[in-house]
């Protein structure tokens, strides 16, 4: 299997290239002109490959895709203990209208945030672009002059890598006010907001089947084979492109706890629309995507039975 360098082309320089037929030593430019070459291909092939790519391209369509949540968390200034109540008790002590609030500055942090992503994401992909076009087209000569600019060149996509990978680590949210009003005698609990993310849902095309009047839908989330005792699905389905009073009302949603589940009551040879998100929460800030996938079911007996009828007729 060929390197990243082998099939972009940029090789790295060695000293048996230049050395001087006249004493044998290294000339100094070609010594400094090779080293600073050779760090810029080091540079693309370990950080910037296009399986490197590939993975940052992955890593910002997750994050747009995934679930992003509210995470509350408390502690007891008595004790220490993070968890001396329950969450549905520590929710009856917030302020609802504090903790709306505080969703709506979540939501803005991970629209933020994924707009970051993209930039950081087209920036990374550019300045490789940039790079790789200096290797190919600047000489010795060049190199030399434009050195300083190459360094600039260098440091933005450094840069760059590093807001992109600060970017993926969930953030604080930082509250100015108190979430839980005063209490009297009693010591309010220290709260700390963070937005947590879970990873998006996905239809199984494979293990996803339509019979005559009934789907059976799969599911998995990338990463997770089991199902966590909280964890709810919402799957929509709804008959594509109705033409009649009955197949207008072949839609409906439907809560599932489970990694599949089957649909009943459709009706034969019709193409269907189904799909399936993470069922909302308290705590979702951020979750508007959902996967997808069309089915059709298959023809009822009548249907056979009435074509080959009429195809007999068509040889009387």
């Amino acid at each position: 299997m060929s390197s990243h360098n082998e099939r972009t082309g940029l090789q790295p320089l060695t000293k048996s290239s230049f050395i001087s037929k006249e004493n044998g030593q290294l000339r100094e430019p070609w010594k400094k002109y090779t080293e600073q070459k050779n760090s810029i291909v080091g540079f693309i092939g370990s950080q910037l490959s296009s399986e490197a790519l590939r993975r940052y391209k992955v890593r910002v369509d997750i994050m747009k895709k995934s679930s992003h949540y509210m995470n509350v968390m408390w502690k007891d200034l008595s004790f220490g203990d993070q968890n001396y109540m329950t969450t549905s008790t520590m929710f009856h002590l917030i302020d609802p209208w504090k903790f709306q609030r505080m969703k709506k500055i979540g939501t803005t942090q991970v629209k933020i945030k994924l707009y970051l992503l993209e930039e950081f994401y087209k920036e990374i992909k550019h300045g490789k672009e940039q790079l790789e076009t200096i290797l190919c087209t600047y000489d010795m000569a060049t190199f030399s002059s434009e050195w300083e600019s190459i360094r600039e060149r260098l440091a933005h996509v450094t840069k760059a890598l590093s807001d992109f990978n600060s970017v993926l680590i969930p953030g604080k949210l930082h509250t100015k006010h108190r979430l839980i009003s005063d209490m009297g005698h009693t010591k309010i609990p220290h709260i700390r907001l963070a937005v947590n993310i879970k990873m998006p849902v996905v239809f199984d095309k494979k293990e996803s089947h339509s019979f005559q009047q009934s789907a059976m839908l799969k599911w998995y989330i990338e990463g997770q084979s089991t199902l966590h005792p909280s964890e709810q699905f919402e799957v929509r389905y709804k008959l594509i492109t109705p033409t009649t009073l009955e197949e207008g009302s072949q839609f409906g949603t439907i809560t599932a706890s489970s990694f599949s589940i089957e649909i009943g009551n459709l009706l034969p040879e019709k193409s269907y629309e189904f799909t399936i998100k993470r069922a909302e929460t308290y705590c979702l800030v951020y979750g508007f995507w959902n996967d997808t996938i069309i089915l059709k079911t298959k023809p009822s007996p009548t249907d056979h039975v009435d074509y080959f009828k009429k195809a007999s007729c068509c040889f009387v």
